[in-house]
Parts: structure tokens; sequence; C-alpha cells
């Protein structure tokens, strides 16, 4: 049997500022939309073009923000130029890590992005 990833879902507090950096940061567009006001909330799903995967932005109506706990690590997004990706991210003002690597890495492999809502993205060297 096999299983095929189809999206990861996030919650946000603030929906187009969300959207506004998965768009700015990633160049995600949004590929469908539906609020459920009798359910009090709203889903967004955003994809690359490629669009083999999605990222689900739910939206609760009138909830505070969320706390996101010890047990959440991070998104992954690899990319074929890590360095420009990178400053890429910081001239847009992006709250970026410094590039970084695993003790046996000859040279950076990855930094870390962070979403409007404090979730961290890996960026990794493709």
């Amino acid at each position: 049997m096999k299983f095929t990833p189809i999206h990861v879902c996030i919650r946000v507090f603030d929906l187009e500022k969300s959207i506004n950096f998965y768009r700015e940061a990633f160049d995600f567009v949004v590929t469908r939309k539906k609020d459920y006001p009798d359910d009090k909330f709203t889903l967004v799903y955003m994809a690359s073009e490629a669009g083999d995967f999605e990222l689900e932005l739910t939206y609760n109506y009138n909830h505070e923000p969320y706390t996101l706990g010890d047990g959440y690590s991070h998104i992954a997004f690899e990319v074929s130029d890590l360095e420009k990706s990178y400053q890429d991210h910081k001239e847009k003002g992006f709250k970026v890590s410094d590039l970084s690597g695993l003790s046996d890495d000859k040279i950076p492999n990855y930094y870390f992005i962070t979403d409007p809502d404090g979730y961290d993205i890996e960026i990794l060297r493709k």
C-alpha cells in the first residue's frame, strides 16, 4: 500500500497575514478557500506551482493566538540555491536564523525562517 502526502495543517491567528507570508516567502498560491461560518472556521490551501503538496491554513474565528508548545518542531522545504533564498528572506525582513549545518557538514546546509504565528520552517540545500 502506498501513502501519498497531500497536506500539512497549521492553525493561524491572522489569516491574511499568514497568506501573505507564505506567498512572499515561498511563492505559494491559494489553491482553494472554504468558509464554514456555522462551524466558525475557514480553511485555505496553498501550494507551490508544482502543487504536489499543500499547506492547509486553518483560521478559527474569535480565537486567541495559539500556544505552540514543545511538541511541534518544523516544516521543511528544499531549495537549489540556499544562499540566494537566505538573502531574499533577509531582505524581505523575515525572521531568519543564521545559515547553519550539522557537525559533519562541510558548508552550511540549512536555516530557519519563522512565520507570523511562530512556526519554524527549515530551508534545506537541495
